[in-house]
């Protein structure tokens, strides 16, 4: 999934994908080197995070 459709997934800004996936604990995928490097993640580890994230 890129950037994009994981924000539009979780309805956040892509600026608050970049900022905190990472911390989050969302990995993404790094293709490519510097400021053109695309970020992207795998759907099933999108999805298995958002299960985690459900309160009980």
């Amino acid at each position: 999934m890129s950037v994009r459709e994981v924000a539009e997934y979780l309805n956040v800004s892509t600026s608050w994908v970049y900022r905190n996936a990472s911390q989050a604990g969302l990995i993404p995928y790094r293709f490519g080197v510097g400021a053109n490097a695309k970020l992207r993640f795998k759907a099933s580890e999108v999805y298995a995070w958002v299960k985690q994230q459900r309160a009980s």
